[in-house]
């Protein structure tokens, strides 16, 4: 419901077929995202650090596809998004890596490749494992983690400011975002990123949330 309302709202589009949706996460709370993509006619990107996750969201069949190789991230989004096909593909890999790769594409070709964003990361808890820094692998992460938290703490609050960087750089040309609750905003905001909404309070952000603007 909340991919539909997005549509509706934000596209103007009863039918998302060939309309691209890119967000993160498929642990607990997330993990139905990839599975609304497909039921909603899209194509769904979503980005996972943890192998295990992505694994276990194939196995279910919640998941149609994984690859940790942007340059095939990339074709088969545009070769769904051409032939309007359904896809959920899984990108093993940093959200913050996918999102600065459409804005590559978007400088080198002038070509929008998402239509629809969010994130599902757990930002309610950034610091302690629920957000991972685009800097390091997982693996080399979770030790940072354990072993020199305010250096991981670091780490993701730049690792945010590049997140909605590249946002942000999509967004004006046409894509629309929006927060999932998930204190991903505030964060960013707490980060110094820039998601303070222009003329307005500084409780007020750049992007809606979906509980107010898109189910409400």
């Amino acid at each position: 419901l909340t991919v539909l309302n997005a549509g509706r709202r934000y596209l103007k589009a009863e039918d998302l077929s060939g309309k691209v949706f890119v967000t993160s996460g498929l642990g607990g709370m997330s993990g139905a995202q990839a599975k609304a993509a497909v039921i909603a006619g899209c194509v769904g990107i979503i980005a996972e650090v943890d192998e295990a996750a992505l694994l276990k969201r194939h196995k279910q069949g919640w998941l149609m596809e994984i690859s940790n190789n942007l340059d095939h991230c990339i074709a088969r989004l545009r070769e769904a998004r051409k032939n309007k096909i359904a896809l959920s593909l899984g990108y093993h890999g940093n959200v913050v890596d996918l999102w600065e790769r459409l804005v590559c594409e978007l400088d080198k070709t002038g070509e929008l490749l998402v239509d629809l964003g969010s994130d599902q990361t757990s930002c309610h808890n950034p610091f302690n494992g629920g957000y991972y820094p685009v800097q390091l692998g997982f693996e080399e992460a979770k030790q940072l983690l354990s072993s020199n938290p305010g250096k991981f703490r670091t780490l993701v609050q730049e690792s945010l400011r590049r997140h909605v960087a590249a946002i942000n750089k999509l967004a004006d040309k046409g894509m629309f975002f929006w927060d999932y609750g998930n204190a991903f905003l505030l964060e960013a905001q707490r980060a110094g990123a820039d998601v303070e909404k222009k003329g307005a309070n500084k409780t007020e952000f750049r992007y809606p949330s979906y509980v107010q603007h898109i189910m409400g």
